[in-house]
């Protein structure tokens, strides 16, 4: 039966108007109707303009951002940015950004032109199929209105768009190159493969005889686009954006714009897209692109396309948010300080980093494979380089098989293919295989992306989708799952597959094949540099999102020489790594590496039976373990043999970081290590070690009765500074930088730890407002890392941790840490650990201590509440000292990340407490 043929009723003009009075967010001053002669007449735009707004104030303007919004929003997109340009434009004596954001033609407020509706067909072929707008007139629609405000392009202007908005913007910036002199895009896209289907978001809108009916007749496009917010927005927010089109005849532009998808060849729109498109590569003006990667219709092909044609542009990528990325996140303050850095002299951005350096490095710096080479051409060039104990059977290389295999690997994969800057994913559990994959990356320069299987499905998958590889390289599991969930990447095998399993996981070669075909060769390609980027190394994940860490060569290097210097590595020296990236670094700081046998994903395995195997295997002198590692160690120690105590007893050196390590645990580790020196090093991701302690040296600070955990004195090569925090437990921007001796001024003062290094980080991968917002200037010129850890100094200069920055609890009486009061609860013997949060509004909150018990914990609750015990409660307020604790509560097990077991999830905590104490059913936190 043939479809019924669909009529269009022709949709009436309608002058523009200002918006109500009243809609959230919206200052009517902002508002003006502007006419302006376009090509087919003069028309009447609704502008949000402040202008005017900054002349009456009596503020000079610094430039002008045109901001444009898609479909089917409006100018109230960019209220936040409105409101926050006019704030800030009040406190900067240089004067603020004027904010000029239309309605478009047939959208908000903006005049309604006479026209047919939406046709039933995507083609676009004929231009007079219906009287929607299109590409090519909005863009000349933005001459037309730019002309009309008199915009003085002698200061800087800039073009901001999102969704089809951000193609006409950039197309409109692409037109004008000499007038604009930097872009900002939210979620867009200005490319669409004719072979590829519209986005599946897109789809039903979008299909023949249905366009009208889902755009026009009802409100089903405008209200599935309204709930792609991340959470659902305010009623009276979603109702503000639905008010210019609550009638039919205010719809007619939603579906023109969804008509004018230059979907298919012959789209009448198709010649302008690919005339934008083309120009963007040409663009060499600054581009900053902010992108919701939780977004349906704009993927994370659409943003790799836009990275391509504008490779220079800057790039924050606001995990979690999606389409409506301005309502799920505040876009003002990256754009604006973005913005703050613009030079009109040149039309760029200031470098951020030209002068700014790193101290100096703590050792000389030699590349990371010179140590191999070293090992390899050295009498020890057959003892072991490497040792896997995580088979039944342990498996050895020696520094000259290690050396060869590296060297004929990093040839197989130049001739496949793998570039110099590729990024190669390693989904390769630890041990030979993943340490002979990665030194054949860095020999090739290729940039090893390293997102463990700690992060979980979730997290690696959003790990994948953020680093964006080029290339995979793993074992089956990890084949399976990239293949499952699309990570990006052409697939390599580390063993070899026969040719179905081979097409079912789409690899495209194995790296035993490659050893195999390439036996006896070496690379013909230069060492990288020490500028070029080496790894991208994954956060945790325990405080938000895992961010990808970038390292350089030379950053790496210098990280080399100081573990080799601090804890004085020499050839010979055997690291048992019960974790993973220490084990990695083992070719580079020549000591053999032994991977024990241990889960990945959950360090507090690891027992103290495969640490003897471990150390007699591989003949070990230092040993590296998680503080949740080091407990189950010392927990299963009592099944151990002689010969087995005797190997532990022959390791001199044991580190532990991820977390602060209690005193009494280093007590009972030194008992399973009597020859060890116990060091327990701070550091984090981003900077591996920044101070160090002994466990002496713990006991002797401890004896002090300071807040927090000693971590020790800074390393050397390490600057330290501190950002004291206010009242609200916000950190001063000045920084106070530490000299030898130090200040007395700043002696206990709670403040967030800054560090400077050699071997600190390049930068966070793909997170510009991240990243910005970690650095800090100094007069002396330095890059600075702000690490969210807090504490304070000594007057011996030894730095104390109390907790990370988001988990601060802001009392009445003044910001507090949470290991102030964390550290003495601790030692209570009823306790394996606690955690300290703040329970009610910022600058008034209750301290609410969360408990473990160490055994039967029963008689530490009020029954079957959590509440503790009247007696247990009195013997931790008790212990917290002068800090007042509102409550105490029993959990069977506090929530940890999974790549230390050890960081405790304090948010997730403090909102169970929140549930617990008012009353409602708290759940598991």
């Amino acid at each position: 039966m043939r479809a019924p043929r669909i009529r269009h009723r022709p949709l009436p003009a309608a002058p523009a108007q200002l918006p109500p009075k009243g809609l959230p967010g919206l200052d009517p001053a902002w508002s003006r109707l502007v006419a302006a002669r376009t090509v087919d007449g003069t028309r009447t735009f609704h502008v949000l303009d402040t202008g005017p707004i900054l002349a009456a104030r009596g503020i000079p303007v610094r430039g002008t951002i045109l901001a444009v919004h898609g479909n089917p929003t409006w100018s109230y997109l960019w209220r936040g940015l409105v409101a926050e340009s006019l704030r800030q434009a009040e406190a900067d004596t240089a004067g603020g950004w004027r904010i000029i954001a239309p309605d478009q033609l047939d959208m908000g407020y903006s005049e309604r032109l006479c026209h047919a509706g939406a046709p039933r067909t995507l083609t676009g072929a004929d231009p007079d199929e219906c009287g929607y707008r299109r590409m090519a007139q909005r863009l000349d629609d933005l001459d037309a209105l730019m002309d009309a405000l008199d915009v003085d392009t002698a200061l800087p202007l800039v073009t901001l768009g999102h969704d089809w908005g951000g193609v006409i913007s950039l197309g409109w910036a692409t037109r004008h190159p000499y007038d604009v002199d930097a872009a900002a895009t939210l979620n867009t896209a200005v490319d669409h493969p004719v072979d590829e289907p519209v986005p599946a978001a897109l789809r039903a809108a979008t299909a023949p005889g249905l366009l009208s009916a889902s755009t026009v007749e009802t409100r089903g496009f405008l209200g599935v686009t309204l709930s792609l917010a991340e959470g659902r927005l305010d009623r009276e927010v979603h109702a503000a954006y639905s008010a210019p089109y609550r009638s039919r005849d205010r719809r007619g532009g939603i579906g023109g714009f969804v008509a004018d998808i230059p979907a298919s060849a012959d789209h009448v729109s198709r010649g302008t897209l690919e005339e934008v498109s083309s120009a963007l590569t040409r663009w060499d003006k600054p581009t900053l692109l902010l992108w919701g990667p939780k977004d349906p219709v704009f993927q994370e092909r659409h943003l790799a396309d836009l990275q391509e044609r504008i490779p220079h542009a800057d790039l924050h990528r606001f995990e979690g948010a999606g389409h409506l990325v301005a309502e799920d996140r505040d876009i003002a303050a990256p754009l604006l300080t973005w913005l703050g850095g613009m030079d009109r002299r040149d039309g760029r951005l200031r470098p951020e980093d030209s002068t700014r350096r790193s101290p100096a490095p703590a050792a000389a710096v030699h590349g990371l494979h010179a140590q191999l080479e070293e090992m390899t051409a050295s009498w020890r060039r057959n003892s072991p380089a490497v040792v896997d104990m995580t088979s039944q059977d342990p498996r050895a290389l020696s520094w000259q098989e290690l050396s060869s295999q590296i060297d004929a690997l990093a040839r197989g994969l130049s001739e496949l293919g793998v570039s110099r800057g590729d990024r190669v994913s390693l989904l390769v559990p630890p041990g030979n295989d993943l340490t002979v994959v990665l030194y054949a990356c860095l020999r090739i320069g290729a940039v090893a992306v390293v997102a463990d299987a700690g992060l979980g499905v979730r997290g690696m998958t959003r790990a994948a989708r953020s680093a964006r590889p080029d290339w995979i390289i793993g074992a089956t599991p990890g084949l399976a799952l990239a293949r499952t969930f699309g990570w990006p990447g052409r697939r390599i095998s580390v063993q070899a597959l026969s040719h179905r399993q081979a097409r079912l996981l789409g690899t495209v070669a194995s790296v035993e094949r490659l050893l195999r075909s390439h036996v006896g060769a070496s690379p013909d390609v230069p060492h990288p540099a020490p500028e070029d980027e080496a790894a991208v190394l994954f956060t945790s994940g325990s405080t938000g999102p895992a961010k990808g860490v970038v390292y350089t060569h030379g950053r790496l290097a210098a990280l080399v020489a100081l573990l080799r210097r601090q804890f004085n590595v020499t050839p010979g020296s055997s690291l048992i790594a019960g974790f993973a990236p220490f084990a990695l670094l083992g070719p580079a700081i020549g000591a053999t590496s032994v991977t024990p046998d241990m889960s990945v994903t959950r360090p507090a395995t690891l027992t103290a039976d495969a640490v003897a195997q471990a150390a007699m295997t591989g003949e070990a002198t230092m040993f590296f373990g998680s503080p949740a590692a080091l407990r189950n160690v010392v927990a299963t120690a009592p099944e151990l043999q002689a010969d087995q105590r005797a190997a532990l007893g022959r390791i001199s050196l044991v580190l532990s970081a991820g977390a602060p390590v209690h005193p009494d645990l280093l007590d009972a580790v030194q008992e399973l290590f009597p020859s060890a020196e116990i060091h327990t090093p701070y550091g984090m991701t981003e900077g591996l070690l920044q101070a160090d302690i002994d466990r002496d040296g713990v006991h002797e600070a401890m004896a002090t009765g300071q807040s927090g955990v000693c971590v020790g004195q800074p390393v050397a090569g390490v600057r330290l500074a501190l950002a004291p925090l206010d009242p609200a437990g916000r950190p001063a921007e000045e920084l106070t930088v530490l000299d030898d001796p130090v200040q007395p001024a700043a002696v206990g003062v709670l403040s967030e730890i800054v560090v400077s290094a050699a071997h600190l980080k390049a930068g966070y991968d793909r997170l510009w407002q991240t990243d910005r917002a970690s650095s800090r200037d100094t007069a002396e010129g330095l890059l600075w890392h702000r690490t969210h850890d807090v504490g304070h100094v000594d007057s011996s200069g030894r730095l104390w941790i109390e907790g990370r920055l988001q988990h601060v609890i802001t009392t009445p009486d003044g910001p507090v840490g949470p290991g102030t009061v964390e550290t003495p609860v601790d030692a209570l013997d009823e306790v394996t650990r606690s955690a300290a949060v703040g329970v009610g509004p910022s600058g008034t909150q209750a301290v609410v201590v969360i408990v473990e018990p160490d055994g039967p914990d029963r008689p530490l609750r009020t029954g079957r509440s959590p509440l503790a015990s009247p007696e247990f409660a009195s013997a931790v307020r008790h212990a917290a000292g002068d800090v007042p604790v509102s409550a105490v509560l029993v959990l069977d097990e506090l929530p940890t990340d999974i790549r230390h077991n050890s960081k405790i999830d304090r948010t997730r905590l403090a909102l169970w407490a929140e549930k617990a104490l008012t009353g409602r059913r708290p759940g598991t936190p």
